[in-house]
């Protein structure tokens, strides 16, 4: 396991896992951020919940990529109304670092097909009194030979279920948190449409409440849970299946901010406009 390690004010915030080749192959191994902290030390992510090994704080994955699994765990089956542990589960590998910051990767099939080429590039940025932020962005190149096809639960017939993308999962006692987006609040968030969306979780033990503001250049179809666990994806291909022919490439980015406190809409709306997400 090999890791990149960033301090800010004597506190280490952010933990990123670049090759997790050591990973179970059923939870297809992938980099990954965690732990993440605010600048006060609390931690707002969570690793192999027993519910879902699979999670790791902050990461990206598609739930279901041409019949490929690279989320980890069961795949969503139609026709048996449920998740089916596949032999389907794929692999994100790094491959090597162009510069601090910019990655090369490639995702390979259960079966070691070669299918994406990926450039990633993240920084922290924007380090201020109570919030810092990860600007995360990636370029997905189709080298199958063959069209790869973005889609989830949701798109395979499980309503309310369209996680496809950069995943996060906060810790155990994010659950019922509150949940506020440019175009609404609350859980039923799940499935709307939004260019940015917060979760505000509470921790045990120190009295505190932290928040997590996830940005996107252009609004997006949301999942988004608050039970049984906290959960916040900006969905590729929430109930739509997106379609990427060979040769041809896919352009993402995001900005990630870690809030001290409990931020409230007229502070998010203010920080979104000072703080614009172009990746």
């Amino acid at each position: 396991m090999d890791e990149l390690i960033y301090d800010e004010r004597g506190v280490e915030i952010l933990r990123y896992v670049y090759d997790d080749r050591g990973a179970a192959v059923f939870e297809s191994p992938k980099p990954y951020f965690h732990p993440i902290r605010t600048l006060d030390g609390d931690l707002v992510s969570a690793f192999r919940p027993h519910d879902h090994r699979w999670h790791k704080g902050l990461a990206m994955t598609v739930s279901d990529l041409s019949g490929q699994n690279f989320w980890g765990g069961g795949s969503y089956v139609r026709e048996r109304q449920g998740y089916v542990d596949l032999p389907n589960t794929g692999t994100i590998r790094h491959d090597g670092f162009e510069r601090p910051g910019v990655q090369r990767l490639s995702w390979h099939t259960y079966d070691g097909e070669h299918w994406i080429d990926e450039l990633r590039e993240f920084r922290v940025t924007d380090v201020e009194d109570d919030s810092w932020a990860l600007e995360f962005a990636t370029t997905l190149r189709n080298v199958r030979g063959a069209d790869l096809v973005f889609g989830s639960p949701t798109t395979n017939g499980r309503p309310m279920a369209g996680y496809c993308g950069l995943f996060w999962r906060g810790p155990r006692s994010f659950e019922h948190g509150d949940v506020l987006a440019e175009t609404g609040e609350g859980p039923q968030m799940m499935g709307r449409t939004s260019q940015w969306l917060a979760y505000v979780g509470r921790h045990d033990g120190v009295d505190r409440s932290s928040t997590l503001l996830f940005q996107c250049p252009a609004p997006v179809t949301w999942f988004v849970r608050t039970t049984p666990f906290a959960a916040v994806n900006p969905s590729i291909a929430f109930d739509d299946l997106v379609n990427l022919p060979p040769g041809e490439s896919m352009r993402l980015g995001y900005r990630v901010v870690v809030c001290s406190g409990a931020w409230d809409r007229s502070r998010l709306v203010a920080y979104v406009k000072e703080h614009a997400c172009s990746a």
